[in-house]
């Protein structure tokens, strides 16, 4: 009987949900800006347990807090058109879309629900370059795209990345896939003059933005 019993706990244990678990440790060979000790970290469970079970992606959204991005993070945890938190995890985005196979990341809705998936090959990338990348994603909250609100988006993500990459210079690890697309918007937002200009060119000429509508609700042309 009671080997029954204890096979029946093993089998419950292993299809919990995977929130159930616990928090997701920052992975090893993640570089820390010191003030994220694991006290620190452990404390921001509370405030995001909700959105992620990823402790990396915790500390993202901290970096956003007195950013131009924190408009972002207040809309991840609920501010925003569905009136619920984003939920964030790393997914393989093959499974959403075949065509987003290679995408950094995917805003995704389901019934009223908002989602972020973003590519598992980010799963070690600084948390500075996941927090810029956050920072675009948490602007797409409903099912209407367009060339405007991405082009938005993306100087959201450049404006966000100049600022954290001065506070946190340590995560401008430049070998890194993710903080490489960073420093590429950040180029074309300097050679702006810190303006949209070619951000908004890219975009244009981007072949997975072709279709698009030039605007979509809550975002106008930028020029």
């Amino acid at each position: 009987m009671k080997k029954v019993l204890l096979l029946l706990c093993c089998i419950i244990f292993m299809n919990l949900p995977a929130m159930a678990r616990g928090p997701i440790p920052v992975p090893p060979g993640v570089k820390l800006p010191a003030k994220y000790t694991d006290s620190y970290i452990n404390n921001l469970n509370e405030e995001y347990k909700k959105v992620t079970k990823e402790q990396l992606i915790m500390v993202a959204l901290d970096m956003l807090k007195g950013t131009d991005g924190d408009f972002s993070r207040k809309a991840i945890l609920g501010y925003n058109l569905s009136g619920y938190p984003i939920k964030i995890e790393f997914k393989d985005l093959a499974s959403v879309n075949k065509a987003y196979a290679n995408f950094d990341a995917v805003g995704w809705k389901k019934k009223k629900k908002l989602f972020i998936y973003i590519n598992p090959k980010h799963q070690a990338a600084p948390p500075a370059a996941l927090a810029a990348l956050l920072s675009h994603e948490a602007l797409h909250q409903d099912e209407y795209n367009s060339l405007s609100e991405e082009t938005y988006a993306w100087t959201m993500e450049a404006v966000v990345w100049t600022d954290l990459v001065e506070i946190y210079p340590e995560c401008n690890v430049e070998s890194d896939a993710l903080v490489k697309r960073e420093n590429t918007l950040k180029k074309l937002f300097e050679k702006g003059g810190h303006t949209p200009k070619y951000i908004k060119k890219s975009v244009y000429q981007n072949k997975g933005y072709q279709g698009l509508p030039i605007t979509s609700p809550g975002f106008k042309e930028m020029q």
